[in-house]
């Protein structure tokens, strides 16, 4: 493991260490606290530190903001995230359904284990429920000190409003699609051009032309060969995931930013830069500091299609079903395909790119007879939720038939157990839509184009019967062979 993984592990137990301490000081006299009168149920001393170890120390270790490879790789060794879901499944089993507080001595926490108790954090953000937590404002400001994500009413409502409509997140396909798909179909011919000059179709090889891909169609052609900007938003990333412990790289933020509108003012013909000219702005909106959570978002769905891809390799039968699809829906019909939208949107389920979703609690608010006092942070464990194997039968396995119900159904279903790969609602991810189309669109090319490319290599890393619970995508290697 690289020094500073090493570094960052070692900085973890210390301030686990400390917390413990302190957390005995505070309650020293028992390892479970009930709820009194008027209050929510309180973890133990004991609890709370295992929370933190098997929980909050490896999500966090593996990067929240930009992945740390090494991390991931040892995540997927050791079944870091099944060890992480097994913890919580305990603490829900022994504490009933919260939420339950942590004893921390900085600072009021909360974790969330029921469903309905999710969907209400969800749908009553950003009001009492502010997705502008305390962590991702420390994080996020480190490249969009000013993105609507961490912004406030009323910047937050002219920014979000910007996000949603240059993101068009109501419709299922963008109005851009027919300047888009043909540059995904450009992007995948190059990515299968290296791949059989290479003998295999690597992570390094795919996230080039990946990353490519979405500098194309957010920025247009001019930005194709900008690998610069690229390059400067994962060095500003890997700052944020050290939060407010990382000093800001402010010199080059404003040079990104400033990179950023160039391009935005340019309004290159067929890019989303072209539609951000076009909507409604105020002198609040600073179109550009958006931008950079767009970049961020395509980032992890990169790391979901490449997950899907092996997905379909290591399910034979639901790669045939994806190769009908594709037969189906020659051309533009591939615009919106559900079958594969599916496939990209159980990568995620199965290995969430987001795994904590957190919220602040800007007032005190009412559970029941409890009181949760105002400034208390809220955790959604994101694994937990999709991947309980003691409420979902299907928790470990590839069950693209989650997704293909009909809105209605789907929402029923999600009222009953959270599936929320992209959030929900109304800070939902306003780029949904869009990435469901730019995934399945290059998940199409490849299997189309490839033809004999898709061939896991280490195939008994994706069991049918028991998928892992961490898919390191850095080490997946698809082969030239017989093919998907």
């Amino acid at each position: 493991m690289k020094k500073h993984n090493r570094n960052l592990l070692l900085a973890g137990a210390l301030g686990l260490a400390g917390g413990y301490a302190a957390g005995k000081m505070l309650s020293r006299s028992s390892s479970l606290s009930r709820a009194g009168a008027g209050s929510l149920p309180t973890a133990g001393v004991l609890d709370t530190l295992a929370l933190a170890v098997d929980v909050l120390a490896p999500t966090f270790a593996k990067g929240v903001i930009v992945r740390r490879p090494a991390v991931v790789a040892l995540a997927e060794k050791l079944e870091l995230d099944r060890r992480a879901i097994g913890r919580m499944q305990k603490l829900r089993n022994k504490y009933g359904s919260g939420p339950l507080m942590l004893p921390l001595p900085i600072r009021k926490q909360a974790v969330v284990f029921s469903p309905e108790h999710a969907r209400r954090v969800l749908d009553e953000s950003p009001e009492p429920f502010s997705a502008a937590s305390s962590e991702k404002r420390a994080a996020l400001s480190h490249f969009e000190p000013k993105g609507s994500l961490i912004s406030q009413c009323p910047q937050r409502t002219a920014r979000r409003r910007f996000n949603e409509d240059v993101l068009e997140h109501e419709r299922a396909v963008h109005h851009m699609v027919g300047n888009f798909l043909p540059v995904v179909d450009d992007e995948a011919e190059r990515i299968l051009a290296t791949a059989r000059a290479q003998g295999e179709l690597d992570w390094d090889t795919f996230n080039a032309g990946w990353t490519r891909m979405v500098r194309r169609v957010v920025f247009g052609e001019g930005a194709a060969g900008d690998q610069e900007i690229s390059d400067m938003i994962i060095s500003l990333r890997k700052a944020a995931n050290w939060a407010f412990m990382h000093p800001k790289k402010t010199g080059m933020r404003a040079r990104f930013l400033e990179r950023i509108q160039s391009y935005l003012d340019r309004a290159e013909p067929g890019s989303l830069a072209a539609v951000a000219a076009t909507v409604p702005k105020s002198a609040e909106t600073e179109a550009n500091h958006q931008v950079p959570q767009w970049l961020f978002a395509f980032d992890a769905a990169g790391m979901a299609t490449f997950r899907a891809l092996a997905l379909l390799a290591a399910h034979p039968d639901q790669a045939a079903r994806a190769r009908e699809e594709l037969r189906s829906k020659p051309g533009m019909e591939r615009q919106y395909l559900p079958f594969l939208r599916s496939t990209v949107l159980e990568s995620l389920r199965l290995w969430p790119t987001t795994p904590a979703i957190l919220r602040q609690s800007t007032r005190d608010t009412q559970w029941g007879e409890a009181t949760m006092p105002a400034g208390t942070g809220i955790l959604l464990f994101t694994p937990f939720f999709h991947r309980d194997d003691q409420r979902m039968e299907c928790a470990d396995r590839f069950t693209p038939e989650l997704w293909l119900k009909d809105d209605k159904v789907r929402e029923a279903q999600n009222r009953e157990w959270p599936l929320v790969p992209f959030s929900s609602g109304p800070a939902m991810c306003p780029a949904r839509n869009l990435v469901l189309m730019l995934t399945s669109a290059m998940l199409a090319a490849l299997i189309d184009k490839g033809g004999d490319v898709v061939k896991l290599v280490q195939q008994e890393r994706l069991n049918p019967a028991r998928l892992p619970g961490t898919l390191d995508n850095y080490s997946l290697r698809f082969a030239f062979g017989a093919g998907l």
